[in-house]
């Protein structure tokens, strides 16, 4: 087993990587309607792949968003402003600038795919949640209304510093209650993808979440241990270097 340090923006560079690669993605981008719902780690995702498909000209990750997590004193003038013009919405492939979630949930079946974030995932249960600000819940709320109610594929991309150790309902029962303040939670009924899943898929290699936290820009870091055939852990290790200077997310 080898050793190595992801930070959060490398983390998300990666799940952008692997999602290009992914089955469904493949697929979806040939047969359906894939939609990349706007968050931090989901623009690395829409950079992947609209890069992947030849269209990443008009895209910036900057506004890609509709809720961020900052330091308690920081001053947005100080970071890059950006507009968000929609989610990524691609239809066989083919990029529909402007629309939203809102725009096609209500066209969406089965064999399509939504591609949504969350703010807090249990390894072990492979359970993820999303924070909602939104008295209709947000973004989260078709999402989750296409995937029970028409079987649309829902894929949770979301990095491992995000990781909680408690069981998703007893957080979102918590959150939930009348009682607490701030925002509410809502759990996603989808497939998680982090990190280590996306080095199993980019190479075959099995990887497990050792540590975390670091400084000097490292703050959030995970350390994780990859194991396998030698060339599939040296496949892992030429990945992981190829990300090293991925600067942090300011977006």
């Amino acid at each position: 087993m080898k050793q190595f340090v992801l930070t959060p923006a490398m983390g998300k560079r990666l799940i952008g990587k692997a999602m290009v690669e992914h089955p469904a993605i493949r697929q979806v981008l040939k047969t359906g309607t894939l939609v990349i719902i706007a968050g931090t780690t989901n623009g690395y995702v829409a950079e992947e792949i609209l890069r992947a498909t030849g269209q990443a000209e008009g895209f910036s990750r900057v506004g890609f968003r509709r809720g961020t997590v900052t330091p308690p004193d920081f001053d947005p003038a100080s970071g890059e402003q950006g507009k968000l013009e929609g989610d990524v919405v691609l239809v066989k492939g083919a990029w529909e600038k402007g629309k939203t979630i809102f725009d096609v949930a209500d066209r969406l079946r089965r064999g399509d795919v939504i591609l949504k974030g969350a703010n807090a995932v249990n390894l072990t249960a492979r359970q993820a949640a999303a924070l909602i600000g939104h008295p209709q819940a947000g973004t989260a709320g078709p999402a989750v209304a296409a995937a029970v109610g028409r079987k649309v594929r829902l894929m949770v991309p979301v990095g491992l510093e995000k990781r909680v150790s408690e069981p998703i309902p007893e957080l979102v029962g918590c959150v939930n209650d009348p009682a607490t303040e701030g925002p509410g939670m809502l759990p996603l009924p989808g497939e998680v993808f982090t990190e280590l899943d996306a080095i199993g898929l980019l190479t075959g290699a099995r990887a497990g979440l050792l540590a975390g936290g670091g400084i000097y820009g490292a703050e959030g870091s995970v350390w994780i241990g990859v194991a396998g055939e030698a060339k599939q852990v040296e496949a892992a290790e030429k990945l992981i270097r190829s990300l090293a200077d991925e600067p942090p997310c300011r977006v």
